[in-house]
């Protein structure tokens, strides 16, 4: 068991942190605590600028950045969107087949753009041939499928093209190295375990060419002496492209940020991943390299019955193991699924 599995309320059978992440009880303190402020009329929006600065920091440790290359945002879209609208028209971008819609979506529906669909396991020789940018998931959201991101970062890196990867399904229990690329986003609800509203992005100084598309005054390093006016000067750094905090969560994702930096991304992997392939030995599935597990032919709902907590994607049951299950979960989602499953 990990050491900061008991930081976490025990909910047996909770599998569906692909959908969101159960908060640890600091978290959620840090959040009822927020809550109350607010309606004390005491919640303080300039200190919470250090909360900012720690959700920052503990990115940075998650990923493989540095704090000064962190940008906040609140949804991974926001992020892809900016990107797009970043590119020169007629630029042309490759995304990969079946990919969660919000990295494709925000370069399909900009008219200036031509789009490139091809299967992912043809995502890094795509790359390889040349384009403006790729866009892909580290980890596929339907199935787990891993992209080899050290094969995409060198093939982009001979070809010369732009990249933006999304890790809302890696950061948190895969080791990650954000300098690689230009652009890494992770919505934050999910394996990170924070509110929903928070999301953020490694942007590495090189990329200079993502434009603050949605520019506010929190881009300035002195946002609270930038508040009015058509004159502010942005930040030099990833800052630039910041919205202002969601105040009532920020805290609260602080917390849930560094704690897991407490325990390490790797053993978090090790941990993740070992209950997913043993849940998948015992169902007759071949091991994988996520914690992220579809399977064929089972209704959530008959889950639901045994008190598994899954999701329904793509015509399967897609299950998910993090910080806060045990073997107990394998065993009890294992016997659910031999009894959902037909002869």
């Amino acid at each position: 068991m990990l050491a900061i599995a008991t930081s976490f309320r025990r909910v047996p059978g909770y599998l569906d942190t692909p959908s969101y992440g159960l908060p640890a009880r600091a978290t959620a303190t840090a959040l009822r605590r927020a809550a109350r402020a607010w309606e004390q009329g005491t919640l303080d929006p300039v200190a919470l600028d250090g909360s900012v600065e720690r959700m920052r920091a503990a990115f940075a440790a998650l990923v493989g950045s540095r704090a000064e290359d962190v940008a906040l945002a609140a949804t991974t879209s926001q992020v892809v969107g900016m990107v797009a609208a970043s590119l020169q028209d007629g630029a042309r971008v490759i995304v990969a087949e079946g990919d969660f819609a919000s990295v494709p979506l925000p370069f399909v529906h900009d008219p200036r753009l031509t789009v490139d669909v091809v299967p992912l396991d043809r995502i890094v020789a795509e790359t390889a041939r040349g384009a403006d940018l790729v866009a892909v998931s580290a980890v596929q959201s339907a199935d787990g499928a891993v992209v080899d991101l050290a094969a995409l970062a060198m093939a982009a890196r001979v070809a010369g093209v732009r990249t933006l990867v999304d890790v809302s399904h890696a950061a948190g229990w895969m080791p990650l190295a954000a300098r690689d690329f230009d652009v890494v986003v992770a919505s934050a609800y999910k394996w990170l375990g924070t509110p929903r509203g928070i999301a953020l992005a490694a942007v590495r100084p090189e990329a200079s060419w993502v434009r603050p598309v949605s520019a506010s005054w929190y881009g300035s390093d002195a946002p609270w002496q930038s508040l009015y006016g058509h004159d502010v000067e942005l930040s030099a750094t990833a800052r630039r492209l910041d919205i202002s905090p969601p105040w009532q969560l920020v805290e609260a994702g602080a917390a849930a940020l560094e704690l897991l930096v407490s325990q390490g991304v790797e053993e978090i992997g090790r941990h993740s991943v070992g209950l997913a392939n043993e849940f998948r030995a015992r169902v007759g599935l071949p091991a994988g390299e996520s914690p992220i597990v579809a399977v064929e032919g089972v209704d959530p709902a008959a889950l639901a019955r045994a008190g598994i907590k899954a999701a329904a994607r793509g015509g399967r049951a897609r299950l998910g193991f993090y910080v806060y299950n045990d073997e107990r979960d394998v065993e009890a989602a294992a016997s659910a699924i031999r009894v959902a499953q037909p002869a």
